[in-house]
């Protein structure tokens, strides 16, 4: 199929869309959008890389999401053996949250650096790129502090460490300090309707920017409090363009460029 646009954070295996996956999967394709279907525990990873194999314009992401590293053991020995399908684009959603975990002490932080920290190995022994979740405490930016921290001292072990930074909500300093590190950033259908992302858009250079959905959460301002999908991933590059007061066919080919360059999404035709 002819690519337009791809969503590279969508969780279209999730029970929202167990109504209705067929019909938006069938849609994605009718309108050339392509997309990485994320795991955040063993079972939704295993459910994300089912999808990817039914589908040419899927792909899956696999991987302990922060919050949920207190209800399962992180075996990378499973998460090994479903990465190595090739289909299997990223290692992630993996990362650190001191916003959303009830209490947040040295313990909790402690438990999700361990936990990224195998992510980082299993990425580096596939040569597959994170996807990062980074979520900060309110009015901080203590957890991307960390997570600079963490990914600088893993490039100093394998320089070739790669990914990108998902639903980023940092300042530009942040977002600086990955593209150092040789991170992308990515950003969500708030954009449409929240202008706290503006001045990180513009300044951000083009090729560091990728677009995606977090579908089913963060509907655009069009369906503002419904369920998303990736279909959203449109609305997700009009404002990147409109934003950075570019032409929308440059960014859109831009970054389509950048998801296929980062993810190494093959079996694609680009538009």
């Amino acid at each position: 199929m002819n690519v337009r646009y791809v969503d590279v954070h969508s969780h279209l295996q999730f029970d929202q869309f167990a109504h209705d996956e067929t019909d938006i999967i069938t849609q994605m394709e009718e309108g050339g959008i392509a997309s990485i279907v994320v795991g955040i525990d063993l079972e939704s990873s295993k459910k994300a890389l089912a999808l990817a194999e039914k589908h040419e314009h899927l792909y899956a992401a696999v991987g302990l999401h922060p919050n949920q590293v207190s209800n399962e053991r992180y075996d990378i020995s499973y998460y090994r053996a479903l990465a190595m399908h090739p289909k299997v684009v990223a290692i992630g959603e993996c990362g650190l949250d001191y916003f959303r975990p009830v209490e947040v002490n040295d313990a909790v932080k402690k438990k999700q650096k361990e936990v990224l920290q195998k992510h980082i190995e299993l990425a580096a022994e596939l040569d597959k790129p994170l996807i990062i979740h980074c979520r900060p405490s309110k009015g901080t930016q203590d957890a991307y502090q960390d997570l600079i921290e963490i990914l600088k001292e893993a490039k100093a072990k394998h320089p070739d460490l790669h990914g990108d930074i998902h639903f980023f909500v940092g300042g530009r300093q942040e977002a600086e300090a990955f593209f150092a590190l040789g991170f992308t950033v990515s950003f969500t259908a708030v954009i449409t309707f929240a202008r706290d992302y503006d001045e990180v858009i513009k300044a951000t250079p083009l090729g560091s920017i990728l677009s995606e959905t977090d579908a089913p959460y963060l509907a655009p301002l069009a369906r503002r409090g419904e369920r998303n999908d990736p279909l959203a991933v449109v609305d997700v590059v009009a404002k990147i363009a409109e934003i950075r007061g570019e032409d929308i066919e440059t960014v859109r080919k831009a970054l389509l460029a950048n998801a296929q360059r980062l993810f190494a999404l093959q079996g694609l035709e680009i538009a």
